[in-house]
């Protein structure tokens, strides 16, 4: 495409923008109620959220870069650029959230069968199906390959048993991609991919509640589910091989980990300004403090750029989502640290309805998992000092 076709797409999708993205939509998420994640059981917080979605989701925004017969809108991956551009300087809300989109989705483009394809991406687009993932064990975290929830051969089906942990929004899920062992003599080649309702008989889950007071996050229980080995013509519930789940594992983990660094810049915005206007005069030391952190998640951002670059043309180091899952964690970390600062004893406040749902104490807390969710940091500085400094080992 060249430089006059990109800019007309870019006047084409401002115009765009403008005319189907409401007010309401272009402010900061407050709650969690402001984010939509689709699902069987969704419903809206408002008209706006409605409308924004459904003008996405026709014109196949909320997966543009994703073929148009799986529900995108098969952009390339510089008019995708352009699109996240143009997004980003209206502030505008994703119009859907969802492990469907980041995770499993990039999963079944590259293993699925062209019935999984057709069937999982397309519900995926349209918000219709939500999903968790079930990988992380009480005895199996960083270390995957030790997991042992079994699923037992039964002919036409698996009847699979085990507890799954640190499952993000299992209680609020439809469905699950889940790792089960399938072979108890191979602890590489034993692991098969599973996708299986969340709704069926033996599946049932336990918020955990965190020191933030929330409860992303879940103890999931498999006993005796039963799991078909088909949906249909070319629809398997495995993805990818029998036995082979791992394969999948390790390409999924690294677009979670793209997901949870914010590799777009999305997560790790610049913040200075902002809370300058909010509080007035801060002491200079802090001031230096966001300068430098502002100039740091324009970098980081810039990185994350030149990174989804390289994967689309195919040569991105495949330790890269290490990396930046590593750094990312640490600058939103860093980030909520500073508006604590910033927002000196009244970030303190915990109770009061005037910040439901965005208290900057409750967020804070929040991030300490960012370096356990999705792979340990130390996990992180391990692969990355292998990998790409090609130091020893221990």
């Amino acid at each position: 495409m060249s430089d006059s076709d990109l800019e007309a797409f870019r006047a084409e999708t401002r115009a765009w923008l403008e005319a189907n993205c409401p007010p309401e939509m272009r402010e900061p998420v407050r709650d969690e109620d402001d984010i939509y994640w689709g699902g069987r059981n969704a419903t809206f917080k408002n008209d706006a959220q409605q409308s924004w979605f459904e003008a996405c989701r026709d014109k196949g925004y909320t997966v543009p870069a994703w073929p148009k017969d799986y529900g995108g809108a098969g952009l390339s991956p510089a008019q995708a650029k352009v699109l996240r551009e143009e997004m980003a300087a209206i502030n505008a809300r994703p119009p859907l959230s969802s492990f469907g989109i980041w995770m499993l989705g990039p999963a079944l483009l590259h293993f699925g069968t062209e019935g999984q394809k057709q069937r999982f991406l397309n519900e995926i687009a349209r918000g219709e199906i939500r999903w968790c993932q079930g990988y992380s064990e009480p005895g199996s975290g960083s270390d995957l390959v030790s997991l042992q929830t079994f699923g037992e051969d039964k002919g036409d089906h698996w009847v699979v048993n085990g507890q799954k942990i640190w499952t993000s929004y299992a209680d609020k899920a439809d469905w699950i991609f889940c790792l089960v062992r399938t072979d108890k003599e191979n602890k590489y080649q034993g692991i098969t991919f599973m996708l299986y309702d969340m709704a069926s008989a033996g599946v049932s889950t336990k918020p955990i509640l965190l020191i933030s007071g929330n409860s992303p996050f879940c103890e999931t229980f498999f006993d005796d589910v039963k799991v078909p080995k088909s949906y249909g013509e070319d629809v398997p519930a495995q993805v990818g091989e029998v036995n082979r789940g791992w394969d999948v594992a390790k390409y999924l983990l690294g677009h979670e980990r793209e997901m949870i660094s914010g590799a777009d810049g999305g997560n790790t915005g610049t913040i200075g300004a902002a809370l300058a206007r909010a509080n007035g005069a801060i002491d200079p030391v802090l001031r230096a403090e966001l300068a430098q952190f502002d100039v740091d998640a324009l970098a980081y951002g810039a990185m994350g750029e030149k990174f989804l670059d390289e994967i689309k043309v195919g040569k991105a180091h495949p330790a890269q989502p290490n990396m930046m899952k590593y750094a990312g964690t640490e600058l939103n970390k860093r980030r909520h640290e500073l508006m604590m600062a910033a927002g000196g004893s009244h970030a303190l406040e915990w109770e009061s309805e005037e910040t439901s749902g965005g208290k900057p104490s409750r967020n804070w807390l929040r991030t300490k998992a960012n370096s356990i969710e999705g792979g340990t940091s130390e996990v992180m500085l391990n692969v990355i000092s292998k990998r790409i400094l090609d130091l020893p080992g221990a």
